[in-house]
C-alpha cells in the first residue's frame, strides 16, 4: 500500500467521508424509501456546528422575514412554522445548484435501515434527484422487493405520491412520503423512459438490503450457458466484497470461461468498498481520481493480486447504476478489463459527507468530485456503454433481457478470439 493510499484512508476514517451513496446502513438517508437507523457503538457523522467569519452574510433576517409573516401574513392558518423553517433550509441548499447536497430532516434521519438484520420497512427501492431537470427519479428498485414486483423500473420518473405532485420536492421529501410500515399501500404516478406514464399502487413490506446476487444463465434460444457466470451487485459494501470473492473463487472452480457482472441496480455504496471491489479484478492502474474544493486530486490506484484479474469480463449498466457504480465500471473499462453493454448510467459523481445539525437531522453534503482513470466526468453526464442497446417495450413485457444476451455473444467471441 502506497503512502498516499494511506493518508487517504486515515482522512476517510477520520471524517467518515462517504463515497456516492452511503454505505448500506446510511444510504437510506439519502434515497433508500423506507430508512431506519439504530444501534449502539457506531462512530456518528461529524457535527455541523460552525462560527461565521466577519463579512459573511448575516442570516438573522430570515428570523425578520418569520416575524413578519406571523405579524402580517393574510393566511395565518397556513403558517405552519416548521414548514416555513424547513423550506428555508431547503431553499438556501437548492441554491448550491447541486442535487446531492440536501438537508434530512431529524424524522428521517431517526428512521432507517436496521443496523443487525440490514431490514426495513418500505417498498425498497432507491431514489435520486434529476441534476439537471430536478424531478425524483427512481435511480433501482432492489431486486424482488415490492417496487420490483409492482413494476418500478430504475430510471422512473416519480409525478405524484398519492395523488400530490413531486414537482419542487427534495429526495427527503419523497423519501418522507414513499416509505411507511409493512402493509400500508402507497400510489405512485411514474414517467418510464419511454415516455409512457403509468399508476402503480404499491403495498409495502418488509425489505432485506441485498448485495450479491447469482443465477445460471440461458441464452437467447433458452439453452443453458454453461461457460460464463453471472453476478450482480446491488450495492457496494464490505459484504458485497467478501460475498464476490467467494463468487470468484467458485468460478473457478468450476471451470467457468468467463464473467458477466450485471451492475444495472446498483446505486454504489462505500468508496473503500468500491476500491477493493474493482481491485478484485485489476492487475494494475489507476481506478479513481477525486478532487476536492481547492482542486486537490487524490488518486486510487490498483494493488494487484486480486482474484479476479485474469478472467475475461462483461459488465452491465444502465440508468439504475450509479456513483459507485459507475466508479467500477470506468476502472474495468479505461483499463481495458471490461466491456460496458447497455445504456448510460445515472451519473452521479460526487463524494459526500454527512454533518449531524442541532435539531438531530443532518446536512449530506457534497465534498468533492470523481473523475474516471480516463479523467472523464460522470457527474450530470454519466457513462456511456461501448454497445448501447436499449430493451423495447416488447422487450421487457416478455421479460427478454437482450442486454444480458448480447453480453453473452460478445464474451463468447471475446473468449473464442483468445483460443490459440
Amino acid at each position: 500500500m502506497t503512502s498516499g493510499r494511506t493518508d487517504w484512508l486515515i482522512l476517510r476514517a477520520v471524517r467518515w467521508v462517504m463515497f456516492g451513496l452511503l454505505v448500506v446502513l446510511l444510504s437510506a438517508m439519502s434515497g433508500v424509501i423506507g430508512f431506519t437507523i439504530g444501534g449502539g457503538g457506531e462512530e456518528g457523522p461529524s457535527t455541523g456546528s460552525t462560527s461565521r467569519s466577519q463579512g459573511e452574510p448575516d442570516f438573522g433576517i430570515l428570523n425578520e422575514v418569520y416575524d413578519i409573516i406571523r405579524e402580517d401574513f393574510v393566511a395565518q392558518d397556513s403558517v405552519d412554522p416548521e414548514l416555513l423553517r424547513e423550506g428555508a433550509i431547503d431553499g438556501t441548499l437548492a441554491a448550491l445548484d447541486d442535487a446531492h447536497t440536501m438537508y434530512i430532516d431529524p424524522e428521517t434521519y431517526s428512521l432507517g435501515v436496521d443496523i443487525i438484520t440490514g431490514q426495513f420497512e418500505g417498498i425498497g427501492a432507491r431514489v435520486e434527484q434529476d441534476p439537471v431537470s430536478g424531478e425524483i427519479v427512481i435511480l433501482a428498485p432492489f431486486r424482488d422487493s415490492p417496487a420490483d414486483k409492482a413494476g418500478i423500473r430504475a430510471g422512473d420518473v416519480v409525478l405524484e405520491v398519492d395523488g400530490d405532485s413531486t414537482a419542487g420536492w427534495t429526495v427527503s421529501q419523497a423519501v418522507r412520503r414513499i416509505r411507511g410500515t409493512q402493509g400500508s399501500q402507497v400510489a405512485l404516478r411514474v414517467r418510464h423512459e419511454s415516455g409512457e406514464t403509468e399508476d402503480i399502487t404499491i403495498t409495502r413490506a418488509v425489505v432485506t438490503v441485498p448485495t450479491v446476487f447469482t443465477r445460471e444463465l440461458q441464452d437467447a434460444e433458452g439453452n443453458p450457458v454453461q461457460d460464463i457466470a453471472y453476478v450482480e451487485l446491488q450495492q457496494m459494501s464490505e459484504e458485497t466484497v467478501g460475498a464476490l470473492r467467494d463468487v470468484i473463487r467458485d468460478i473457478e472452480e468450476k471451470g467457468y470461461k468467463g464473467l458477466i457482472i450485471d451492475l444495472r441496480r446498483n446505486p454504489g455504496g462505500g468508496l473503500e468498498a468500491t476500491v477493493k471491489i474493482a481491485d478484485l479484478f485489476l492487475e494494475s492502474g489507476i481506478i479513481l481520481v477525486q478532487v476536492d474544493k481547492e482542486g486537490n486530486e487524490t488518486v486510487e490506484r490498483a494493488e494487484g493480486g486480486g482474484e479476479g484479474e485474469d478472467i475475461p469480463l462483461v459488465v452491465l449498466v444502465g440508468k439504475g447504476s450509479a456513483s459507485g457504480a459507475e466508479v467500477m465500471a470506468a476502472a474495468l473499462r479505461d483499463n481495458g478489463r471490461a466491456v460496458l453493454i447497455g445504456t448510460t448510467t445515472f451519473g452521479k459523481g460526487t463524494v459526500n459527507h454527512l454533518r449531524q445539525l442541532s435539531d438531530g437531522g443532518a446536512i449530506y453534503i457534497s465534498i468533492a468530485r470523481w473523475l474516471t482513470p480516463n479523467r472523464e466526468q460522470i457527474e450530470g453526464i454519466g457513462l456511456s456503454p461501448d454497445i448501447e442497446l436499449e430493451p423495447t417495450e416488447e422487450d421487457i413485457e416478455l421479460g427478454r433481457d437482450v442486454q444480458l444476451f448480447a453480453a453473452i455473444d460478445h464474451l463468447r467471441q471475446a473468449i473464442q478470439a483468445t483460443v490459440p
